[in-house]
Protein backbone atom coordinates (compact mmCIF):
# COMPACT_ATOMS: atom_id res chain seq x y z
CA UNK A 1 0.00 0.00 0.00
CA UNK A 2 3.15 2.42 0.41
CA UNK A 3 4.18 1.75 -2.49
CA UNK A 4 1.03 2.88 -4.25
CA UNK A 5 1.29 5.85 -2.36
CA UNK A 6 4.49 6.83 -3.28
CA UNK A 7 4.07 6.62 -7.05
CA UNK A 8 0.94 8.55 -7.44
CA UNK A 9 2.94 11.70 -5.63
CA UNK A 10 3.77 13.95 -8.73
CA UNK A 11 6.70 15.90 -9.32
CA UNK A 12 6.78 19.75 -9.08
CA UNK A 13 7.46 21.33 -12.27
CA UNK A 14 10.64 23.06 -12.95
CA UNK A 15 11.07 26.20 -11.70
CA UNK A 16 12.57 29.36 -13.57
CA UNK A 17 16.40 30.55 -11.88
CA UNK A 18 18.25 33.62 -12.24
CA UNK A 19 21.48 34.92 -10.93
CA UNK A 20 22.25 38.25 -10.60
CA UNK A 21 23.65 40.63 -7.93
CA UNK A 22 22.34 42.40 -4.75
CA UNK A 23 21.70 45.76 -4.96
CA UNK A 24 19.88 46.42 -1.74
CA UNK A 25 19.13 44.74 0.96
CA UNK A 26 17.54 47.63 2.98
CA UNK A 27 14.25 45.83 3.72
CA UNK A 28 13.48 43.28 6.22
CA UNK A 29 13.61 39.61 4.26
CA UNK A 30 13.69 40.92 1.39
CA UNK A 31 16.24 41.59 -1.39
CA UNK A 32 16.71 43.38 -5.06
CA UNK A 33 18.33 41.34 -7.56
CA UNK A 34 19.72 42.93 -10.89
CA UNK A 35 19.48 40.11 -13.30
CA UNK A 36 21.66 40.85 -16.27
CA UNK A 37 20.31 39.71 -19.74
CA UNK A 38 22.23 39.58 -23.24
CA UNK A 39 20.43 39.90 -26.52
CA UNK A 40 20.49 40.67 -30.48
CA UNK A 41 18.13 43.48 -31.31
CA UNK A 42 16.04 41.91 -33.52
CA UNK A 43 16.74 44.22 -36.16
CA UNK A 44 19.88 45.27 -36.55
CA UNK A 45 21.73 42.13 -34.91
CA UNK A 46 23.78 44.24 -32.16
CA UNK A 47 24.12 42.49 -28.76
CA UNK A 48 22.29 44.18 -26.55
CA UNK A 49 22.54 44.43 -22.36
CA UNK A 50 19.05 44.67 -20.88
CA UNK A 51 19.17 44.55 -16.69
CA UNK A 52 15.59 43.69 -14.97
CA UNK A 53 15.37 43.91 -11.18
CA UNK A 54 13.59 41.14 -8.70
CA UNK A 55 12.41 41.20 -4.97
CA UNK A 56 13.53 38.30 -3.74
CA UNK A 57 12.52 36.34 -0.25
CA UNK A 58 15.76 36.26 1.84
CA UNK A 59 14.83 34.68 4.73
CA UNK A 60 17.94 34.43 7.07
CA UNK A 61 19.14 38.26 5.75
CA UNK A 62 22.17 36.59 4.14
CA UNK A 63 22.92 38.25 0.97
CA UNK A 64 24.52 41.68 1.28
CA UNK A 65 25.09 44.44 -1.59
CA UNK A 66 27.72 43.18 -4.16
CA UNK A 67 26.91 39.43 -3.76
CA UNK A 68 26.13 37.31 -6.44
CA UNK A 69 23.36 34.76 -5.82
CA UNK A 70 20.98 32.75 -7.40
CA UNK A 71 17.41 32.98 -7.25
CA UNK A 72 14.32 30.73 -7.96
CA UNK A 73 10.42 31.54 -8.86
CA UNK A 74 7.78 31.32 -5.79
CA UNK A 75 4.51 31.49 -5.04
CA UNK A 76 3.81 35.68 -5.48
CA UNK A 77 4.75 36.53 -1.27
CA UNK A 78 3.72 39.76 -1.82
CA UNK A 79 2.76 42.78 -4.08
CA UNK A 80 6.64 42.72 -5.61
CA UNK A 81 7.97 39.56 -4.05
CA UNK A 82 7.68 36.01 -6.77
CA UNK A 83 11.73 34.72 -6.13
CA UNK A 84 13.71 33.31 -3.53
CA UNK A 85 16.61 33.38 -2.48
CA UNK A 86 18.51 30.28 -3.41
CA UNK A 87 21.79 30.27 -2.83
CA UNK A 88 24.34 33.03 -2.10
CA UNK A 89 26.83 32.33 -5.40
CA UNK A 90 29.97 34.76 -4.47
CA UNK A 91 30.31 37.03 -1.11
CA UNK A 92 31.21 40.41 -2.29
CA UNK A 93 34.89 41.05 -0.20
CA UNK A 94 34.47 45.14 -1.90
CA UNK A 95 34.98 46.52 1.61
CA UNK A 96 34.49 49.94 -0.13
CA UNK A 97 30.75 49.51 -0.52
CA UNK A 98 30.30 48.93 3.38
CA UNK A 99 28.38 52.15 4.86
CA UNK A 100 28.13 52.22 8.53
Amino acid sequence: MDQTANQTVEKRGTRKERTGDVISNKMSKTIVVRVERRFPHPKFKKVVTAFTKFYAHDEKSEAKVGDKVRIEETRPLSKLKRWRLVEVVVKNTDLDRVTA
